[in-house]
């Protein structure tokens, strides 16, 4: 299918622009005024997963929960007709791409709010959190396309540039390499913290572990 750069298109577009734009705003002016250059970043990236999922992803369970998108009328069905015409599945209330969203939306949105919060707040559960998070994005990438690829991708069109490089790879890596790059950030602060723990207080190795000498035996040595 050729793609057409219609007012649908242009009006889809534009919405994932515009949330972008608010979830830098408040990543960087609102939420991260106090934080480092990384965070305010990383806080950015949370609003805008949160708001993805919550104000779009939302929207399309309710309407496959109630209906299919391609029978619906409804404004916010429009956008999803305009990436389904990418990914037919959308269109159809595609059980496996229905489940995911229903759990994207709950949990993942859910994660990434838990997530800022442990931000600002610098709360001990924050990595743990954004662990989470980052690997249900992962997995939730993962058996959005695994499956189709297995059976032989007949509802993808990646006949033209827009549908295969811009809907199909750019829309959905994001979601790769992000949470990718989050959990690397992870990785480091564990191991910073690791490191400034007094080795006194680390874990002893397996079978190196000696047990302390109580007070009755240092009078029965005696």
């Amino acid at each position: 299918m050729a793609f057409v750069l219609d007012t649908v298109a242009i009006v889809s577009l534009l919405a994932n622009a515009i949330i972008a734009a608010v979830a830098l705003v408040f990543g960087h002016i609102i939420l991260g005024k106090k934080q480092s250059k990384v965070e305010r970043w990383v806080l950015s990236w949370l609003v805008f997963d949160a708001l993805i999922h919550f104000l779009l992803e939302g929207p399309f369970v309710v309407l496959s929960l109630t209906g299919t998108v391609n029978t619906s009328d409804t404004k916010i069905s429009l956008l999803w007709k305009e990436y389904g015409k990418a990914d037919a599945r959308w269109l159809v209330s595609d059980p496996t791409i229905v489940s995911l969203e229903l759990l994207t939306v709950v949990l993942d949105g859910s994660l990434a709010l838990i997530t800022i919060v442990g931000i600002v707040t610098r709360a001990y559960y924050r990595h743990y959190a954004q662990l989470v998070l980052c690997v249900c994005e992962l997995y939730g990438g993962w058996m959005t396309f695994c499956p189709e690829w297995l059976t032989g991708s007949h509802n993808l069109d990646t006949s033209n540039f827009m549908y295969l490089w811009v809907y199909l790879v750019f829309f959905n890596m994001v979601w790769v390499v992000v949470p990718l790059l989050l959990m690397y950030q992870t990785w480091l602060d564990m191991k910073t913290v690791y490191k400034s723990v007094p080795p006194a207080t680390k874990t002893v190795p397996e079978g190196k572990y000696k047990k302390p000498i109580t007070a009755t035996k240092a009078r029965k040595d005696k």
